[in-house]
């Protein structure tokens, strides 16, 4: 596993599938010890593809990690939560994008969110490790929401990126360090 040095903030990208999740939850894992981890996706509903993606996530997870489903207000959560763990765990911020996006936010809003998580991110006490889905990488949506999505969650990426000690790249389940 690529070596990052002690850090206060991480953010792991990578494309579906790529290991990034596994990697963020296995760079914690050898390091703290109560661990609480922030799930953008709170419910799958009839999906069950989702659902078993979900209990896959669970069953990776053992009892040192604590659970909490919050789609929207992730830097409220972080501050909350900042004291009841060695360190904090949010997958993903895609997700969470796409959950701004179907509450109705403005593209000024979810700016607005994303400032707000980058200079929570900076300012907590205790190390955040974030997963996002790296997009930029793949073809120009053919419609305005997949291409409005694309563009919020490029910028998201770039903004928490400069906000974070460290960014690592993961593909085919390999890490890369983009900034230590």
């Amino acid at each position: 596993m690529d070596e990052i040095r002690h850090t206060q903030s991480l953010l792991v990208l990578g494309g579906c599938r790529s290991g990034k999740s596994r990697y963020a939850e296995t760079w914690i894992n050898a390091r703290f010890r109560r661990k609480l981890f922030i799930a953008t996706l709170a419910a799958a509903g009839n999906d069950q593809e989702m659902v078993a993606r979900i209990a896959l996530h669970r069953d990776r997870r053992d009892a040192s990690w604590r659970t909490e489903e919050e789609p929207l207000h992730l830097a409220a959560t972080l501050e909350r939560r900042q004291h009841d763990a060695d360190v904090i765990l949010v997958d993903c911020l895609s997700m969470w994008i796409s959950n701004c996006l179907f509450a109705g936010m403005r593209d000024e809003a979810i700016a607005e969110a994303v400032a707000e998580l980058a200079a929570t991110v900076q300012n907590l006490p205790v190390p955040v490790v974030l997963v996002a889905n790296e997009v930029g990488l793949g073809l120009v949506p053919d419609n305005p929401l997949g291409r409005r999505f694309r563009d919020l969650a490029g910028l998201t990426n770039q903004q928490l990126a400069a906000a974070c000690d460290s960014v690592v790249f993961v593909t085919a389940g390999l890490p890369m360090t983009l900034k230590n």
